[in-house]
């Protein structure tokens, strides 16, 4: 594969005018697509096969005019002081102000007066709208009407604040591109010495951004897709096209330093660290697609969109870098590059052994190798335990879907949901419902007065965290009656509310969904009816619960395929079980961070929060599929350059520190940029994004820094020469990759050296007797 890849570097470099021509065409193409085929996203987090959904699918299936799941607001409505809401004047505002918000889409609406939810010194209260239809599928006119409410409501003296999913998820990361951006380009202006070297990393990864994001785009024009599946790709794509660029480029600028002519260079650091590069990629794209055996859509659609926004990455990577390569010429190589010595016209070799000087510079890498040499078990334990002791607020993780209560402290929603809990429960701000299904009861009325007893009876516990259960049959008017019979004789069904004590995203109520469900377990035999609780609460909870059931199964299918794949990169059996070992540390300093800032509150303010709260309930499965890739990446750029210097006959332990001292710049900068490109999610507003943003820029901070500087290399330094092996009946299996470029570099000493001066004489030959080029 490296001398495919040497020969597809030196083409690009070459024909640079055609690649570029080609990349451009293809991202303007798809431009166009985004511009006119793109689609809405959604933001719901779905499931089917749980009791929660199952319970929304059994009522659009007996009414059709339901909306079980269609986007939710509360209008709080605040008299002023010496006020009240039941007023004449306030009731009629409160009244005005809810006819105002009645569009096509509003399913109903249930005014705080009919319901009862107001507070007792009756100043504050909320109503309740339903729509048909998701908040992705709201049209502007649904959200001026809301706007038109609040402002109704304000003319006549109250305060109004919306709250509820109504507003749906909106994804803004324009601000962490500018700033990773940024960041990444002081560090490689700094890494590489040139302005013009820099650029060139910043714009193939935009390159690469563009067309991923705008395939997608275009693809939501004929599925569908998760609001985060755009934002998540758009991460990815940034944070790995920059450090792949950044490994070849980095390669590149050696081999000019070693006097070879500008075309091989390109050649041989796509074909040695390209090498790398494709591996890479493929460990980020097996642990994304990977995603897809949780059977979960709207993370296969995350995972699918991530692996390809990866794949153009190392697509651009080894075909556009070259090329810019070709137009930048010798500016690109970065100040550090003198005058390159001429290779010797000696006798032809067999080995390139310059890929390995044999006195290599007292760099800081090298003199932290060769300090982890003489103190490599004490610093082992040390970085074993500093790791441990990171991991250990893992053990208190929660997960929840974040709702309102983690907003800002100034936004609409958040005022809404504060004042909600503050004048009645912060379970009123996520009800459970309780769906009973009679078709099979033997008396249908009875059967609902029998699953109302049980709630009722759990509600009179004291470690119920019931606040309230609203029946079915909410009054004894003739309407309210003749609308419970007819749900009964027509919908053959039967809802009731429950209001939890704490907010959505406790762990008691998360508790009371299990309590409930234990509750009416017995109403089939007892009545022949069923019940199921559902409930954005309770779809939160079952997806929650789904997700730690298949994450077994994940872990195991992607660590793995990854270190089959990593076996036949570095012919060894304990490196890929060491790199599988490190990035549980990894994962878990992840987690334990995550919990300590936005669980714990520790820091918090730092990044925007002025909240705490569970962690966002899917982040344990994307952190490990993500950062287990990434993890990766730092491994096989690390250890590659150790075990090409290994089988060019270093001793293992003198290889470690050479390899590490060849790797160790470009792969802190590497890291440094990546943090720097997920940090910046931290600084948005969305929660979702500021937290997957804090995860992985945390992840790949200990990973790169910790584990693959610190643990990694104690561990191959006390070893030695063991770590490389593998069984003799394996290796006959195990297909050869040379990822170390050792065939590539034997393949091109064995037609000589090149020079400036026998390279023109070589192009005269060619041009004479039309030779064709390799």
């Amino acid at each position: 594969m490296a001398w495919q890849l040497f020969r597809l570097g030196r083409w690009s470099f070459r024909r640079r005018w055609t690649v570029v021509g080609i990349w451009a065409v293809l991202l303007l193409a798809l431009t166009g697509g985004a511009a006119t085929l793109s689609g809405k996203t959604h933001d719901a987090f779905e499931l089917s096969g749980l009791e929660s959904t199952e319970a929304f699918d059994l009522i659009k299936d007996r009414d059709p005019t339901a909306a079980p799941d269609g986007a939710t607001a509360r209008v709080v409505f605040r008299a002023p002081d010496g006020a009240t809401l039941t007023d004449p004047a306030g009731r009629q505002a409160v009244t005005d102000a809810l006819a105002a918000l009645t569009t096509d889409n509003v399913a109903s609406v249930l005014d705080p007066f009919t319901t009862g939810t107001i507070s007792e010194d009756g100043r504050t209260g909320y109503a309740s709208v339903g729509y048909a239809h998701g908040a992705a599928d709201l049209t502007p006119a649904d959200r001026d009407a809301l706007e038109a409410a609040r402002t109704v409501a304000e003319e006549a003296g109250l305060t109004a604040a919306i709250g509820g999913d109504v507003l749906g998820i909106e994804m803004d990361g324009a601000l962490a591109e500018v700033i990773g951006i940024a960041l990444a380009f002081v560090v490689l202006a700094l890494t590489f010495g040139s302005l013009v070297a820099a650029g060139m990393p910043l714009l193939t990864a935009l390159v690469g951004v563009g067309i991923g994001v705008a395939a997608i785009a275009t693809l939501t024009g004929f599925a569908e897709l998760g609001t985060t599946t755009p934002a998540l790709g758009t991460m990815l794509g940034l944070a790995v096209g920059i450090d792949y660029a950044l490994f070849i480029l980095s390669r590149y600028q050696a081999e000019v330093r070693r006097g070879r002519p500008l075309d091989e260079a390109a050649g041989r650091a796509v074909g040695t660290a390209g090498s790398a590069v494709v591996f890479a990629g493929l460990t980020v794209i097996i642990a994304l697609v990977g995603l897809a055996v949780c059977g979960i859509g709207f993370l296969t659609e995350m995972g699918l969109a991530g692996a390809f926004t990866v794949a153009v990455a190392v697509l651009v990577a080894l075909t556009l870098l070259p090329a810019l390569l070709g137009f930048a010429g010798p500016r690109a190589t970065g100040r550090r590059t003198r005058t390159p010595q001429q290779p010797t016209a000696t006798a032809p070799q067999t080995a390139d052994t310059s890929a390995v000087p044999a006195a290599a510079p007292r760099t800081l890498g090298r003199r932290w190798a060769e300090g982890l040499a003489r103190h490599r078990r004490p610093a082992l334990v040390a970085g074993i335990a500093l790791a441990a002791v990171a991991a250990l607020p893992a053990a208190s993780l929660q997960l929840a879907l974040p709702g309102d209560n983690t907003k800002p402290a100034d936004s609409d929603a958040r005022i809404a949901y504060d004042l909600i809990s503050d004048h009645f429960t912060a379970g009123a701000n996520g009800p459970l419902l309780v769906v009973i299904d009679t078709d099979e009861a033997r008396d249908p009325a009875a059967a609902v007065d029998t699953a109302t007893e049980s709630l009722h009876a759990l509600a009179a516990r004291d470690d119920s965290h019931v606040a309230a259960v609203i029946p079915a049959l909410t009054g004894d008017s003739p309407e309210a009656l003749y609308a419970y019979t007819q749900q009964l004789e027509t919908a053959r069904l039967a809802t009731l509310t429950v209001i939890p004590v704490a907010g959505p995203s406790d762990r008691t109520t998360k508790d009371l969904v299990a309590d409930l469900r234990a509750a009416l377990a017995d109403l089939p035999d007892h009545t022949g009816a069923r019940a199921m609780v559902t409930g954005l609460t309770a779809v939160d909870v079952d997806i929650s619960n789904a997700l730690i059931d298949v994450f077994p199964l994940y872990l195991a299918v992607v660590v793995g395929l990854a270190v089959v794949l990593l076996i036949a990169v570095f012919r060894s059996i304990w490196v890929p079980l060491k790199a599988a070992l490190g990035f549980l540390f990894s994962v878990g300093a992840s987690l334990g961070a995550t919990v300590a800032v936005f669980q714990w509150g520790w820091l918090n303010a730092l990044i925007g929060l002025d909240a705490t709260g569970p962690v966002l309930f899917l982040l344990p499965i994307l952190l490990t599929g993500i950062l287990f890739g990434l993890a990766m990446d730092y491994e096989v750029f690390l250890v590659t350059r150790m075990r090409e210097a290994y089988v060019h006959g270093v001793p293992a332990r003198q290889a470690v520190i050479d390899g590490f001292t060849h790797s160790a710049r470009v792969v802190g900068a590497a890291a440094l940029i990546m943090v720097g490109v997920f940090a910046g999610f931290t600084l948005t507003d969305d929660i979702i994004l500021k937290t997957i943003g804090f995860a992985l820029a945390i992840g790949v901070l200990v990973d790169a820094f910790l584990v693959r500087m610190l643990i990694v290399p104690a561990v191959m330094l006390i070893v030695g020469r063991h770590i490389w092996w593998m069984p003799r009946a394996l290796e006959r299996l195990v297909p050869t990759v040379d990822v170390e470029g050792e065939a590539l570099a034997a393949r091109l000493a064995a037609n000589g050296p090149r020079t400036p001066e026998n390279n023109a004489a070589t192009a005269l030959k060619r041009s004479a007797t039309r030779e064709p080029i390799a």
